[in-house]
């Protein structure tokens, strides 16, 4: 193989790295754009668990006071 066949190859290969990287930086751009929102999502969450934690707590304790 040629030295010039061989620079060709080894720069398609770089260009298909290249590629690759540039790709991944777009998902990791549209990733750090939704935890944010999954944030978020997860904050409503927690405090409607608490909500319904709460509920459940106060059934509990009227059901044992009719006991």
């Amino acid at each position: 193989m040629s030295a010039r066949s061989e620079n060709e190859v080894i720069a398609q290969e770089l260009e298909t790295i290249g590629d690759k990287v540039r790709d991944l930086e777009t998902r990791v751009t549209e990733v750090e754009a939704v935890i944010p929102r999954l944030e978020a999502a997860a904050a409503i969450t927690a405090r409607a668990m608490e909500e319904v934690s709460s509920h459940w707590d106060a059934v509990y304790r009227a059901m044992r006071r009719a006991e």
